[in-house]
């Protein structure tokens, strides 16, 4: 092999410029590197005096910039190489091709002004409203393309708007971001699509098809049941006259279905609802995901059963679920009155309690309301910070106006609409830390990570990671390295150069050189952009790189993380679309899968668009409200200002006044039905097709 970089010594030479090969033959000079000299390092170490501490940090900030600029001469040495010789390509066997090179990824349309396919949001409901009755067959919602219309994506004023006309219905404009630029950024910083997906069985829903990658989170609703009656509803909780819920043959039937998919990938499993908890086969749901490969088992719960039942919380965690995406709306019990819960705030204080000490993770999820309770995106963060040894993150969803919200009045629609960029702000204005425009990215600004996993775990690996390819629209986040004592709290691109890494790590996949020296490029990428004079005193880089791996949750229980100083919280923000702002390039690479009997359905096409969560449901209903009630009982449901007895004295006086409520109800209902008055639920009619699409 030809020598890679070569260094020039002698009278007047500088040890530390090197010249790099270029592609034509000819030698570039390599970006020049500084590295402090031994002696000014010992000049600086005796000047020790009184000030004893301000000299440690010294050495340790010259230290460590001497080894930031070794690594980063190493790379560039190393790069040199790399350009001699042409990149390596393999097809692990859970692909269903070689893995894509940062330049062989495709891009959806970006920028602005763009034109995309949308829905109009009064022409769906009219679609759905006739599927439902029986009017209309559901399979138009493949064959067809019912109440879809072109839209345009512009900037005016310094924002960015999704404005639509349809023939029938008129004009829509809806706000896609309060600053153009940080949305620009996020469209910049997206490293493009996954692999595109091979039809099958799963994934035949018309327009409404996911086309690309394997998705992060597959979704599974056990029930439509819930114990709370929130405003707003993805599904209407409680509402529809019927009950959906899965039997057990069902969520097997799912789960193995899942696994044939390619590209075969690690997605955490959600469990939801309804509330997922109340169903009879949460726990057993639980140990199945894992036992058929899933790493990550999650539940997204209001917490109600996880805080009156700690031995719940613990069958739960020993099932292997690993983490709840627990619903948080603020701090306080009057930040979260408008749940109708008197006592909802306690409520999760007992939930992250039992679930910390049941060893599963924490996530907070707060849905965010223009006017309602934006102003608690601060005050969520700081609770999470102060409490960093039981959460690993807050996850913010700007409204979805759909479930109860789909016929919202324009006024209100305006005046509640919560964007992205709007929370990259209000993090800045209410935490005063955090840069909009330099430290948040979108979710899918990952992908390189799990490139580089991929690429570690080789041609052999059965499984490939976990990726986050969604839409630059869709998600975006940020890292907090906060301090478990003094909960300082720090943006994690104070201390790294992470624009930098990513493009390092698409530079390491691309070259594909075996696991070690995929290995040691990276461990130069980080170490070359880790900004040791900007970290905190007893944050080093060993401190930080044990950090990063506890974050994981692979090879740490909580108790192992909590040892460090340092834990990692990351913000987030993932923005499910409506009708106002429905965006069919977005379904397409859509990371959270709904797992169902008919398929496995785009979360937005299944709760916000044409209106597949409706069919679905309708098809293989249970049974009638009133039909389940007659034969199963009724399930309480806090609502109306009720409070959630959390107490042993407590829980047995509610399911004593719960017991005398139903039976008068029961007898009432009773005394209907003899009247020749009907059981009163809602008259539901089939579709015209069978189940089978």
């Amino acid at each position: 092999m030809q020598q890679a970089a070569k260094t020039t010594s002698g009278n007047g030479a500088d040890p530390f410029r090197a010249t790099i090969p270029g592609g034509n033959g000819k030698e570039h000079e390599a970006p020049r590197v500084v590295v402090p000299a031994a002696e000014d390092l010992r000049r600086h170490l005796s000047a020790a005096g009184s000030g004893g501490r301000s000299l440690r940090i010294r050495a340790r900030n010259l230290a460590g910039r001497s080894l930031s600029a070794v690594a980063n001469l190493a790379w560039h040495a190393f790069q040199a190489v790399n350009r001699r010789i042409p990149f390596r390509t393999f097809q692990p066997a859970w692909a269903p091709a070689p893995l894509l090179k940062s330049y062989e990824r495709t891009f959806p349309p970006l920028g602005f002004p763009r034109e995309t396919d949308s829905l109009c949001p009064r022409c769906v409901l009219e679609v759905r409203g006739r599927i439902m009755v029986g009017d209309e067959d559901w399979r138009v919602l493949v064959e067809g393309n019912p109440g879809e219309i072109r839209a345009k994506i512009v900037e005016r004023d310094g924002k960015v708007y999704m404005e639509k006309e349809c023939p029938k219905h008129g004009r829509f404009s809806d706000l896609m971001a309060m600053d153009v630029d940080f949305l620009r950024l996020m469209e910049k910083r997206f490293p493009g699509r996954d692999f595109r997906m091979a039809p099958d069985d799963l994934h035949n829903h018309g327009s409404s098809s996911i086309r690309y990658g394997r998705g992060a989170v597959l979704t599974i609703d056990l029930t439509n049941r819930c114990n709370m009656m929130c405003d707003p509803c993805f599904m209407d909780a409680n509402q529809v006259g019927y009950v959906h819920e899965l039997t057990w043959e069902d969520i097997k039937e799912l789960l193995d279905n899942a696994i044939t998919v390619k590209p075969k990938r690690q997605m955490s499993v959600q469990f939801s609802g309804g509330e997922p908890t109340i169903s009879p086969f949460f726990l057993d749901a639980v140990a199945y995901a894992r036992k058929v490969g899933y790493d990550s088992v999650q539940a997204a719960t209001n917490g109600i059963r996880l805080a009156q039942d700690p031995e719940f919380a613990r069958k739960a965690g020993r099932a292997g679920l690993r983490l709840i995406y627990l619903q948080f709306d603020g701090v306080g019990n009057e930040a979260n009155q408008h749940r109708k819960v008197g006592n909802l705030f306690d409520v999760k204080l007992k939930a992250i309690e039992n679930a910390k000490a049941a060893g599963i993770d924490i996530t907070l999820v707060m849905t965010v309301v223009n006017t309602v309770n934006n102003d608690q995106i601060g005050p969520a963060i700081k609770f999470a910070i102060e409490n960093i040894d039981k959460i690993n993150a807050v996850s913010f969803q700007p409204v979805s106006f759909t479930g109860r919200d789909d016929e919202i009045d324009d006024e209100r629609r305006a005046r509640q609409r919560y964007t992205l960029s709007h929370l990259a702000h209000d993090v800045k204005a209410q935490l005063g830390v955090t840069e909009p425009l330099r430290d948040w990215y979108p979710l899918s600004a990952s992908g390189p990570f799990s490139d580089l996993k991929d690429s570690l775990d080789g041609a052999k690996a059965s499984w490939g990671s976990m990726k986050c390819g969604c839409h630059p629209n869709c998600g975006v986040g940020t890292y907090l390295l906060v301090n478990q004592m003094t909960h300082q709290a720090v943006p994690i691109a104070d201390i790294l150069n992470v624009e930098r890494i990513v493009e390092d790590v698409k530079l390491i996949t691309d070259c594909a050189r075996g696991r070690r020296l995929t290995a040691l490029q990276f461990a130069l990428s980080v170490l070359r952009n880790f900004r040791i004079q900007n970290a905190p005193e007893n944050l080093g880089f060993r401190e930080l790189v044990r950090v990063i791996d506890g974050h994981t949750g692979r090879r740490m229980r909580i108790a192992d993380r909590c040892r460090f100083d340092w834990r990692l919280l990351m913000v987030a923000g993932m923005w499910f679309q409506d009708l106002f702002n429905y965006d069919f390039r977005r379904t397409e690479m859509c990371i959270i899968p709904y797992a169902t009997q008919m398929g496995e359905i785009s979360f937005c096409a299944y709760n916000t668009g044409a209106g597949w969560r409706q069919v679905v449901e309708t098809i293989h209903r249970t049974a009638t409200t009133a039909e389940w009630y007659a034969k199963q009982g009724r399930h309480p449901v806090y609502a109306g200002g009720r409070t959630v007895p959390l107490t042993g004295a407590e829980q047995e006086a509610e399911a004593s006044r719960f017991a005398a409520k139903t039976a008068e109800k029961e007898a009432a209902t009773a005394r209907r039905q003899a009247g020749g008055n009907g059981n009163g639920s809602r008259k539901l009619r089939l579709p015209m097709a069978s189940a089978n699409p």
